[in-house]
């Protein structure tokens, strides 16, 4: 699997004391964008910093203005032992699929960081399964606290980090590749200024750009719509 792994801290003045447990938590930003990657956050904290991450006002990502967000950032630099940003191309998204992907950067990053206890954002309603998926990733050695819920990002302040992380940098890279494309948006679906982008793109280069996800139905809407534009 190729991908993109960078940013990594490791702070042994935060490492966690005999009183202490280590703790990892796991989220992302960019499953459901057509444009640009998915990046995969781990963050590694000491139990007894995790009171001052609600303090300071850590939440889920999407909760939280770009302008908070990126405050916040340097706050849970600061408590944090350490954290891992990985950045997945729609390239390898598209070759190797988004489940499947995710679920070994899950798995790497708690073999890379063996905390004590992990919380894990699920991308599923069945977090169950997802749990056992996880696990059966994971060597025999590894023994690891693992929770894996809905709306993690919410009730656990360390994923809410981890989310936090995350979004700032897919928002940076998306910022980065606005200044090479133009307007693209935010790069979701949902977003009209990415779907005139797309169109527009396509209308005049009969193809997409390398910085989306080609097996998204998105695109393909947008090529029947500008194929009926041709019969008109």
């Amino acid at each position: 699997m190729r991908y993109t792994t960078y940013d990594i801290r490791t702070r042994y003045g935060q490492r966690a004391t005999n009183n202490e447990i280590r703790i990892l938590g796991i989220d992302e930003a960019g499953r459901g964008p057509v444009i640009g990657p998915l990046v995969i956050c781990g963050l590694v904290m000491n139990s007894s910093n995790i009171p001052e991450l609600s303090q300071r006002g850590v939440k889920d990502s999407k909760m939280l203005t770009s302008f908070r967000r990126k405050k916040l950032k340097e706050d849970i630099h600061s408590l944090a032992e350490a954290y891992e940003l990985i950045v997945i191309s729609p390239e390898n998204i598209d070759k190797e699929g988004m489940n499947d992907l995710e679920l070994r950067v899950v798995a790497k990053l708690i073999t890379q960081f063996h905390p004590n206890q992990v919380f894990l954002d699920a991308p599923t309603r069945n977090c169950l399964s997802y749990q056992k998926k996880i696990r059966g990733l994971l060597s025999a050695e590894m023994k690891v606290g693992l929770v894996v819920e809905n709306f993690a990002d919410k009730n656990f302040p360390v994923v809410g980090a981890a989310s936090i992380l995350a979004k700032v940098e897919r928002d940076r890279i998306i910022s980065e590749l606005a200044k090479q494309y133009g307007d693209i948006g935010s790069g979701y679906p949902s977003d009209e200024k990415t779907i005139r982008f797309l169109g527009e793109y396509f209308h005049r280069k009969k193809c997409f750009p390398p910085i989306v996800r080609k097996r998204w139905k998105t695109l393909q809407r947008i090529k029947m719509k500008e194929e009926r534009k041709r019969c008109w």
